[in-house]
């Protein structure tokens, strides 16, 4: 179990300000710049090299560890159900790529030998490609001017660069009509407004009671905590979030499947849900060994999920939609498009782990 770290108080925001020495709220807050930056390379002309010819045969999405990961393993889940040719999400170029192929090499590292290779094999075999990386050393020589260029235009800590690599691919499914669906319609700088909403809803300015993202650092720092994901998307976010707690909050978060921590749950961690109606924690104290499950839930999936973990007393839904009472500012206007939800709930997670980096104090 963890235990509320020394540290400003949240409610403090000029000590949470000047805690905040390594720029920890503002990188989180950058969500919407970074996709409007997105945005504006497209205007400007930066898939051109890949869009105009036929639908590819597939989108190859290179990466490593880390929020291009977890990007690709949320575009997957979003595109592939309405995607005219399949999306793979691989650590590196397979052998079979060519001139029918797509090749999205997505990371922070520009000497990562993996996606150098990548960008150097799909130029060399005929491939579209596309560089979501910083342009520079070794990737700027492996593409020679012959990849389109997609590469970080607003700098924030890597932790925090997820939104951007979704909007990328989805720029890119766009760009070669590869989706049937709805992303196809992308407004990527309505999708910007949305994440920049959401961090003024969860700036330090907001009290903790309004605040979002703050009310979740208080939670996950006064207990052990679970992130449950209940299919692919919301897990991929999970797993995304608690990469982040754990570099950004320095806070230990599991990550796993819905059905796995309900029947953890239900095995002897969940206790006894009777009891629990007259459980105080203010007067009893905390329970003790028992995790809370928090669960990120999209719109569509949200009155199933709400009735499978009904029964628990230790499970509470994310959604983006969500929005304290007395917040000000609407939620999510996109709550129907899958994309954005998971998007705008990624923010809020981040910015929680940059609070609860701030509750720690001087960083070391």
């Amino acid at each position: 179990m963890s235990a509320l770290r020394a540290g400003p108080d949240l409610d403090d925001a000029d000590a949470l300000i000047d805690a905040d020495r390594d720029g920890l709220l503002r990188g989180a807050s950058m969500a919407g710049a970074q996709v409007r930056a997105v945005a504006a390379a497209v205007a400007e002309g930066a898939l051109e090299p890949i869009a105009g010819a036929d639908r590819p045969r597939s989108l190859i999405w290179v990466c490593g560890r880390g929020p291009a990961a977890s990007a690709g393993a949320m575009l997957a889940a979003v595109l592939n159900p309405v995607a005219a040719q399949p999306i793979t999400v691989v650590a590196e170029a397979p052998r079979w790529i060519g001139p029918l192929d797509l090749l999205v090499v997505a990371g922070d590292d520009p000497e990562d030998p993996a996606l150098v290779s990548a960008v150097g094999a799909g130029t060399r075999r005929g491939a579209r490609v596309v560089v979501a990386a910083p342009m520079a050393g070794p990737l700027r020589e492996a593409a020679a001017g012959r990849a389109a260029d997609l590469s970080p235009r607003v700098s924030v800590p890597d932790a925090f660069g997820v939104t951007r690599f979704l909007a990328v691919g989805l720029a890119v499914g766009a760009a070669v009509g590869l989706a049937v669906g709805a992303p196809d319609s992308l407004d990527l700088n309505a999708l910007a407004d949305e994440l920049d909403a959401e961090a003024l809803r969860n700036s330090a300015g907001r009290e903790l009671f309004t605040n979002a993202a703050k009310l979740l650092a208080q939670r996950i720092s006064s207990r052990a905590v679970v992130l449950a994901g209940d299919n692919a998307a919301t897990l991929a976010l999970a797993r995304h979030a608690g990469e982040v707690l754990l570099r950004v909050g320095r806070q230990v978060v599991a990550a796993a499947p819905l059905a796995d921590a309900l029947t953890a749950l239900r095995d002897g961690l969940g206790g006894d849900a009777v009891a629990d109606l007259f459980h105080d924690e203010e007067l009893d104290g905390p329970l003790p060994g028992r995790p809370l499950v928090l669960t990120p839930t999209l719109a569509a999936e949200h009155a199933v999920v709400a009735a499978r973990t009904a029964p628990f007393a230790d499970v509470d839904l994310l959604a983006s939609a969500d929005v304290p009472s007395g917040a000000d500012g609407p939620a999510a206007a996109g709550a129907d498009r899958v994309e954005q939800q998971l998007a705008v709930l990624a923010v809020r997670l981040e910015m929680a782990a940059a609070y609860l980096g701030l509750l720690g104090g001087e960083r070391r």
